[in-house]
Formats: C-alpha cells, sequence, structure tokens
C-alpha cells in the first residue's frame, strides 16, 4: 500500500503540474491587455456569497462583465491558438514517441479486431455492485465538486469580480503549484500516518475553507488572502485524489480496469454537475452543495475502512484458527508417537 501510495503521488506531482505551466501561459497573454480593469468602491458588495445569477440585471455581475469585456479578441485567440498548438504537439509526442500497447486477442472482437467498448462499459457498470464502490462515489464525485467550484466560482465570483481577470491565472497556478508538491509530500507521508488520518485532515482543511468562504467579503486590499485559499484547497484535493486512487487500486485489486473507470466517471460526473449549476445558483448555496457532499462522502469512507477493518479481523482469526490446528494436530502427533514409544 506504502509502495502505491508514493506511485499515485508521483504521477499526480507530474499531472498537476500541468495546470502551473497553462494558467501561466494564459496569465502572460492577458497581462498584454491594455485596459485595466478599474471598479468603484461600491461595486465589491456583489462579489463572494452574494454573487447570484441575474437575468433581468447586470448589476450583480457588473464587475465581471467588465474584466471580461476588457479582454480583445486578438488576446482570446491568441490564447486558444496556444493550446491548440499544445494539444496537437501532445498527440503527436504520443504518437510517435510512446511505446505502443499491444492488445491481446481477448479483448478485441471475434469480427472487426476492434476492443470490446460494451465489454468494458458493461464490466464498469458491473463494479457497482461491489458495496464498498457504491459507498465510495460520493467522496470521488466530491473530487470532482471541489475542483469544479475553484476552477468556475471562484474564480469568477472572488477573483475576477474583485481583482480583475488578469490574476486568475496567477492564482490557479498557485493552486497548481502547491497540488503537485503535495501529492507527493502526502503521498510519501501516509506510510507514517495512514490514509485515515490525512483523509480527515484534508476533510478538515476543506471544511475550513468553505465556512470561511462563506463568512468572508472578499476586497483588493486582501490580496494575499486570493491565494490562501487555492493553496489550502489544493491540499485537500492533492490528498484526496492522490490517496483514493491508490485506495481503488488496492481496494478493487482482482478488477483494476472497471474500478478506475468508475473513478474517472464519477469524478468527472462531479465536474460536470459542478459547471451545470454554475449559472443557475449563487455562490452560498453551491459552497453548502460541495460541504454537503464533503460530509456525505466522508462518512461512507468510513464506513469502507470498517468493513475493511472487520474483514481484515475475519482474515486474522481465521488464519490463528488454522495455525491453533495444526500445534494441536502437532502436539497430539508427538504425544501419540510417545505413548507408543513407552509401550
Amino acid at each position: 500500500m506504502d509502495v502505491v501510495n508514493h506511485y499515485f503521488g508521483v504521477f499526480f506531482l507530474i499531472y498537476q503540474s500541468s495546470g502551473v505551466w497553462g494558467n501561466l501561459i494564459s496569465s502572460l497573454v492577458f497581462q498584454q491587455s491594455t485596459t485595466k480593469d478599474v471598479f468603484g468602491n461600491e461595486s465589491y458588495s456583489h462579489c463572494g456569497t452574494k454573487n447570484c445569477p441575474d437575468f433581468t440585471a447586470s448589476s450583480n455581475n457588473a464587475n465581471i462583465s467588465t474584466s471580461v469585456s476588457s479582454v480583445s479578441d486578438n488576446l482570446r485567440y491568441t490564447l486558444m491558438g496556444i493550446y491548440t498548438g499544445c494539444g496537437v504537439l501532445a498527440v503527436i509526442i504520443v504518437a510517435t514517441l510512446l511505446d505502443q500497447i499491444d492488445i491481446s486477442e481477448e479483448q478485441k472482437n471475434e469480427g472487426d479486431g476492434k476492443i470490446s467498448v460494451w465489454k468494458s462499459l458493461l464490466a464498469t457498470f458491473n463494479q457497482l455492485r461491489d458495496i464498498r464502490q457504491c459507498l465510495l462515489i460520493p467522496l470521488t464525485m466530491f473530487s470532482g465538486f471541489q475542483q469544479g467550484f475553484l476552477s468556475s466560482d471562484y474564480t469568477k465570483a472572488y477573483v475576477t469580480c474583485t481583482l480583475g481577470i488578469r490574476f486568475v491565472g496567477y492564482v490557479m497556478i498557485c493552486f497548481g503549484a502547491t497540488n503537485s508538491i503535495c501529492s507527493m509530500v502526502f503521498g510519501k507521508l501516509s506510510q507514517y500516518t495512514g490514509r485515515i488520518a490525512l483523509f480527515m485532515l484534508a476533510a478538515l482543511t476543506s471544511a475550513s475553507c468553505i465556512i470561511a468562504l462563506l463568512l468572508w467579503c472578499p476586497h483588493p486590499s486582501q490580496f494575499a488572502v486570493f491565494f490562501i485559499f487555492p493553496a489550502l484547497w489544493s491540499m485537500s484535493d492533492a490528498i484526496c485524489q492522490t490517496l483514493l486512487s491508490a485506495f481503488y487500486g488496492v481496494l478493487f485489486d482482482d478488477n483494476k480496469e472497471a474500478a478506475f473507470s468508475n473513478y474517472r466517471v464519477w469524478e468527472s460526473l462531479g465536474f460536470l454537475t459542478a459547471f451545470a449549476y454554475s449559472n443557475f445558483l449563487c455562490v452560498y448555496v453551491k459552497l453548502y452543495i460541495v460541504l454537503a457532499i464533503m460530509i456525505l462522502g466522508m462518512s461512507l469512507y468510513l464506513v469502507v475502512e470498517l468493513l475493511e477493518y472487520k474483514k481484515s479481523l475475519s482474515r486474522l482469526e481465521n488464519t490463528a484458527t488454522k495455525a491453533a490446528k495444526q500445534v494441536h494436530l502437532r502436539v497430539s502427533s508427538i504425544t501419540s508417537q510417545s505413548i507408543e514409544l513407552k509401550l
């Protein structure tokens, strides 16, 4: 288990660093804007938790609209061009430099030789027959919910509304960099503390951030605070993603492909749901939703840990019983041999 945690720590160190480079590009591009984001002091009253969708008037979203409109089409096209180029380059590198995976005959259809998509899909849903998989769904979705809130709502209602769109990239760089480092650190630290203690730390950190965001009235004078929240939330996200991935690998060792398919499905569903209701709910409602999902997810995770603990005790009892029987048989055999020798 320690090796698996360490492996996923290294993996997410590399994976999460992509957020640093992507947001660094966007920050440098938006920094070229000649129009500065200047807001009046009274406009901050609609930032933070008080930011709600308003389809009849633009007063609530005045800051956001002003900041977004300050970005020229030329900068937008430049940014999209850079991202598209990076995507094309990534495909070329993978296609030409990465070792090809040999597809066994069992993974092919008898007719056309293509991978059986339906077979993989069926295995993914059959995995839901395992009660442990069902119990881990809320915690898996929470990972998507909290990332979706930070990427969509925090950057819009807190950062863009108060500081301007030019600082969104820098805030997300803080999230990506901290996430990368914490993934490596907690992946290694778990061998000394155990995963339960770290999951509780993640829950406490997330709950503290949510409560603080509910009470906080953002203002440009509190510049450092805008970076503290992503840093703390990234620590929680690093723990959840690193240790939860490792937990899936150990818990469903006999059916890893279907298990990790479920992991990605439910995490993506959390992303999708968070972005889907983003334009229809007030920020404070979204925070309560994330908090509720976190509490439910952590509670059911502890149930899974309890089930695994009972199962391990049962295995130990069976092992001890078998060992005792073997000792008893051995003693009986020795006693019988001693009696025969005396006779």
